[in-house]
């Protein structure tokens, strides 16, 4: 029987884990964490933070996920909307559903992220 979620795993292009850290690790918060030996030569770059791993993988060729996303839950979506677009990202909304407000960037890779907001 399934227990939990271990971790959620998006794709990168090869040479793409500076673009990765600066996104995951700098702006949205995450921590970096060492990846296994035996896969720390495949590339990618793994991050953990409050209830979350999300693992970034090398996939060749490189396709970003437009509609599959993980959903980053944050405390304040408006502070998160303006510290997202202080650095130059462009914070798309969508319609809010019953107890979650939401929008939605693009990582560096053109990966499809929702922020959003219980309410």
């Amino acid at each position: 029987m399934i227990l939990d979620l271990h971790h959620v795993q998006l794709a990168m292009p090869e040479g793409g884990e500076e673009a990765a850290r600066g996104f995951y690790g700098e702006i949205l918060g995450l921590a970096e964490v060492a990846k296994p030996e035996a896969l720390a030569r495949r590339g990618g770059v793994w991050f953990d933070g409050p209830g979350l791993s999300l693992h970034l993988g090398v996939e060749t060729p490189f396709a970003p996920a437009r509609k599959a996303h993980p959903a980053l839950r944050v405390a304040d979506l408006d502070a998160m909307r303006r510290h997202l677009e202080g650095h130059g990202i462009e914070a798309r909304p969508d319609i809010d559903l019953p107890g979650l407000r939401r929008l939605y960037v693009s990582d560096p890779f053109g990966n499809r992220i929702e922020i959003c907001q219980t309410v």
